[in-house]
């Protein structure tokens, strides 16, 4: 079995009034969240961070600006997906992305994925992600776009 690892990205895909893209999961109800996804191989994180957008949104490549905050976290691997990972693996390390777009975009989900996706303003994102390190990573985002 190919385990995934426990490197990943988080991707926020906004708009210059920063309204955040937030994704429905399909495995954990009412789990709202950005963009996200565990590193493949040996590719850098920056490749990570758009093969990710490009898989969840269907966002072309060359749309928006891409930012590497240069932030991770660590974070303990929920149980419910614990299985995806080597045995003994309970922490994951997640590096911290924006997507700038110029405005809300019609998305095209991977079905298997998620559900459904709304832009939010990025107070109300906040509140809604069920990770903490998402949460947080919204409440910086003004500040970090200058905001």
């Amino acid at each position: 079995m190919n385990f995934k690892q426990p490197i990943s990205v988080l991707v926020l895909v906004h708009t210059p009034d920063l309204q955040v893209l937030l994704l429905e999961r399909t495995d954990f109800n009412d789990a709202w969240q950005s963009v996200t996804g565990s590193r493949e191989g040996s590719e850098a994180l920056l490749d990570t961070a758009r093969r990710e957008v490009g898989e969840e949104t269907g966002i072309a490549r060359d749309v928006g600006i891409l930012r590497d905050w240069a932030y991770s976290s660590d974070f303990e691997i929920y149980e419910i997906w614990r299985h995806r990972y080597a045995p003994g693996v309970t922490v994951n390390t997640e590096h911290v992305f924006s997507l700038e777009v110029p405005g809300p975009l019609a998305v095209t989900l991977s079905p298997r994925e998620h559900r459904q996706y709304r832009w939010l303003p990025w107070q109300q994102a906040a509140e809604l992600v069920f990770s903490p390190s998402n949460a947080e990573a919204i409440r910086m985002l003004p500040q970090r776009m200058g905001n």
